[in-house]
């Protein structure tokens, strides 16, 4: 009966971790407040940026606000200072 309760006990503890999963993705999904296009397009609006200003990942931030019926995409694009010019 060992081995049957072995194999049993995986089950349940597979069962556990995928709930557990469902939630941790549900949680993701609410705590972004966005559809899942938007990681994508911050990245690809990264790889049009750096065309033409060296910025890093971090200054470029793209949400999704509500304003009364409106959804709004709100970019904002932290550009580096300009060098001095001699």
């Amino acid at each position: 009966m060992g081995l049957f309760d072995f194999l049993l006990a995986k089950k349940q503890t597979a069962a556990v971790a995928k709930d557990r999963l469902r939630i941790i993705v549900a949680h993701e999904r609410v705590s972004r407040n966005g559809p899942d296009y938007l990681p994508l397009l911050q990245r690809e609006l990264l790889e049009v940026i750096r065309k033409y200003v060296n910025v890093d990942a971090e200054s470029v931030k793209v949400d999704l606000l509500n304003e009364g019926d409106n959804k709004v995409l709100d970019i904002s694009v932290a550009l580096p200072e300009a060098a001095p010019r001699a």
